[in-house]
C-alpha cells in the first residue's frame, strides 16, 4: 500500500488529507486510484507538485518503491 497525502486545496478537493491506495506501476496510476470520479481533484492534481518520499516525481515515473506521495497544489502568497 502507498499513502497519498493531500495538502491545502488538494485536501479540500479530496475531502480528506490522506488515502491509502494499492501498489501501481506509475505515479499517475496511484493518483488515478485516489481521484477516480472526482474531477475537481483531478484538476488540482494536474497543477500540483508531487513529492515521493520527499523527492520530486513526475506522473510518468515508476511508483514501485513509493511509500508516501505528497500532492502540493500551488500556494498563493509567499
Amino acid at each position: 500500500m502507498a499513502t497519498i497525502r493531500f495538502f491545502a486545496g488538494a485536501a479540500e478537493a479530496a475531502g480528506h488529507s490522506t488515502v491509502s491506495v494499492e501498489p501501481a506501476p506509475t505515479v499517475a496510476r496511484l493518483l488515478q486510484q485516489a481521484s477516480e470520479g472526482n474531477d475537481v481533484l483531478e484538476k488540482v492534481i494536474s497543477r500540483s507538485l508531487l513529492l515521493a518520499d520527499g523527492k520530486k516525481v513526475l506522473p510518468t515515473d515508476s511508483a514501485a518503491s513509493i511509500d508516501t506521495l505528497d500532492v502540493l497544489p500551488p500556494f498563493a502568497g509567499g
